[in-house]
């Protein structure tokens, strides 16, 4: 059985290697084959995680992820950051590239089994993620529209 310090050192290990260093390499030593993925934007699975963030890193190049706090109970591990990036690169989350500066937070949760990351849930300011990305002027301009007629 490992216990929350070693849980959540696998969970920084994710985040510094994908999140902060943009480097898959450590995957299949941090996450099992079996992952499950609870962000209905993001594809399940292990192949699906990695298929997300890559597109995520086009998207945004400079993307950042800075941990505000990590908790760990059990075989939880939760943490609360500050995302952040320019979205030069490309699509992403169906906009084409804003060049807009992205920053917004979100709290992701991690089970770990068997010394890996096997399940995945998180709460991000939507709101703010998607005002930044044009989304929510862009409904509000549409429903106006709609209300007119």
């Amino acid at each position: 059985m490992t216990t929350p310090e070693k849980n959540k050192e696998i969970v920084m290990k994710l985040v510094n290697s994908v999140f902060c260093g943009h480097d898959f390499s450590q995957l299949d030593r941090l996450m099992r084959d079996d992952y499950i993925q609870h962000n209905a934007d993001v594809p399940g699975g292990k192949s699906g995680f990695k298929q997300f963030f890559e597109q995520t890193f086009r998207a945004i190049p400079d993307f950042k992820y800075d941990v505000k706090k990590i908790v760990g109970e059990g075989d939880i591990v939760m943490l609360w950051s500050t995302t952040s990036g320019t979205h030069t690169g490309g699509e992403w989350l169906g906009q084409p590239a804003t060049g807009n500066r992205l920053r917004f937070d979100v709290v992701d949760i991690f089970r770990i089994q068997d010394g890996k990351i096997a399940e995945h849930w998180d709460v991000a300011d939507t709101f703010t993620l998607f005002r930044q990305l044009g989304i929510i002027g862009r409904l509000l301009a549409e429903q106006s529209r709609a209300d007119s007629q």
